[in-house]
C-alpha cells in the first residue's frame, strides 16, 4: 500500500492551495479518509474527513468555512482544497485511509507554509 499526498508549499496569508492524496495497493473506495495536520511540538490534529462513499463529510472548527475536502474515486485520490489560509495553518498535511477492522495507512506527509 502506497499513500502519496502533494500539493503543499509556501503561499502567502489569504492564498489557495489544494492538497492531493494519492493511494495504490488498496481498494480505495472501501476507506474513509481523514486529512490531519501537525507542527512541531504538537499532536496531529484532524482538519477533514470524508467516507468511503462520499457522503457527509466533516470539518474541524479550526478550518471549517475555508477548507473542502473530496474524492474522486475513478482516480483513487483525495483532495484538500484550502483557501483564505492564515500564517496558524502552517503545518505537515497528512492523509489517513481507515476501515473498521483493519489496518489503516498513511502518507509521508506535505509541507504547508503560509507567511509573507
Amino acid at each position: 500500500v502506497q499513500v502519496v499526498e502533494s500539493g503543499g508549499g509556501l503561499v502567502q496569508p489569504g492564498g489557495s492551495l489544494r492538497l492531493s492524496c494519492a493511494a495504490s495497493g488498496l481498494t480505495f473506495s472501501s476507506y474513509h479518509v481523514t486529512w490531519y495536520r501537525q507542527v512541531p511540538g504538537k499532536e496531529r490534529e484532524p482538519v477533514a474527513a470524508v467516507p468511503a462513499d462520499g457522503g457527509r463529510v466533516d470539518y474541524s472548527n479550526s478550518m471549517k468555512g475555508r477548507v473542502t475536502i473530496s474524492r474522486d474515486n475513478t482516480k483513487a485520490t483525495v483532495y484538500l482544497q484550502m483557501n483564505n489560509l492564515k500564517p496558524e495553518d502552517t503545518a505537515v498535511y497528512f492523509c489517513n485511509f481507515w476501515s473498521l477492522g483493519v489496518a489503516d495507512y498513511w502518507g509521508q506527509g506535505t509541507q504547508v507554509t503560509v507567511s509573507s
